[in-house]
């Protein structure tokens, strides 16, 4: 099968493999169309959990991998890309400490390895790392929601580059009009392309907040018993699963080349995928056979079971007719179509 070399490249997040062909190698492997790697600082607090304290088992090794692995990238011409992007610092959210802490990070990353940018979601931090290494691209974390020329006008003094507001993926009109103000101001704009949560999501800030402390939560005696109103239960009750065409952010990796006109750089998610290669080669290749949820973080595929959403199904002119949306659902069915042709029971 011949695939299709499409003209954009991915940042791809780094994930700590303890078995198996570990991250590096899958990056070498795709390194064509791999612009960066984005990875987090050990158990510093980020957009997802710690990757070396489970529960207070701490994986003493993964300091070493970790530090192997993205000099082995450096070495290949990739851009590292450092997540300092936690939605909370608790009470070192404003400290000196953090501060300090911020720049000793940076200063060692910058003595072992060479980074080139940082993601954040801290006004504060990105503040420090501005005066401190003015030469860093300091990129505000997607999880800001910042999606309007004014919302980026607030913060043109401390970021050189946003990832969009997720939410406006399948709005080419809003593309248009950031697109054009970050080029007149000297700025980079992306997206993140395979995210499987809903959009405009009414428990986001609080799961990134829950995320940010979660080596605390470990140690804390917590609830249980389920919470309503995350996506998970959410999509427990079978009628919601239409939102999850209806209601989403996601791009196909048979659509991607829609967005070339747009951007250079893409990111996708893939720190706690369990396939990270599967989804790097999917969008490498610009095309997946089977469960299109198994690609997104999170990815749902186990409510759904024994049903999936076999990408194969959509029809060759989904993209282009979501595109001339007006968005008024109740209107029309046309998601609620292609919604039922491609939910097919597999086991």
């Amino acid at each position: 099968m011949v695939y299709r070399m499409g003209k954009i490249k991915f940042s791809v997040g780094y994930q700590l493999i303890e078995e198996g062909e570990i991250f590096c190698d899958i990056v070498e492997k795709y390194k064509k169309r791999i612009e960066e790697v984005y990875f987090p600082w050990l158990n510093l607090p980020s957009g997802r959990g710690p990757i070396a304290d489970k529960t207070g088992y701490i994986n003493w090794q993964a300091q070493k991998q970790l530090e192997y692995e993205i000099k082995k990238i450096k070495k290949n011409g990739i851009k590292l890309n450092l997540l300092l992007n936690a939605s909370c610092w608790g009470e070192n959210s404003l400290s000196i400490n953090l501060a300090n802490m911020v720049i000793s990070i940076i200063d060692y990353l910058q003595e072992n390895i060479g980074i080139d940018s940082v993601t954040t979601f801290s006004p504060m931090v990105a503040h420090i790392i501005k005066k401190n290494f003015p030469k860093i691209e300091i990129r505000a974390s997607v999880n800001m929601r910042i999606g309007t020329i004014r919302g980026m006008e607030q913060v043109k003094e401390l970021f050189d580059s946003f990832v969009m507001q997720r939410e406006y993926n399948r709005d080419f009109k809003k593309i248009e009009e950031l697109k054009g103000w970050c080029e007149k101001n000297g700025k980079k704009l992306s997206i993140l392309v395979n995210s499987g949560c809903l959009n405009f999501c009414s428990v986001q800030s609080f799961h990134d907040n829950v995320i940010s402390h979660e080596v605390e939560l470990f140690t804390k005696a917590n609830i249980t018993e389920e919470i309503f109103g995350n996506c998970w239960s959410f999509y427990r009750n079978k009628e919601n699963w239409k939102y999850l065409i209806t209601d989403s952010s996601w791009v196909r990796p048979e659509d991607l080349h829609y967005y070339e006109k747009y951007f250079d750089v893409v990111k996708l998610a893939t720190r706690i995928n369990p396939y990270p290669k599967r989804v790097i080669e999917a969008y490498y290749n610009e095309k997946y056979e089977g469960n299109l949820l198994d690609l997104f973080e999170p990815s749902h595929s186990k409510i759904l079971y024994p049903y999936v959403i076999e990408n194969s199904k959509f029809p060759y002119n989904w993209f282009e007719k979501i595109l001339s949306c007006d968005k008024f659902c109740k209107d029309c069915s046309y998601c609620l179509e292609i919604f039922k042709k491609v939910l097919v029971k597999k086991f």
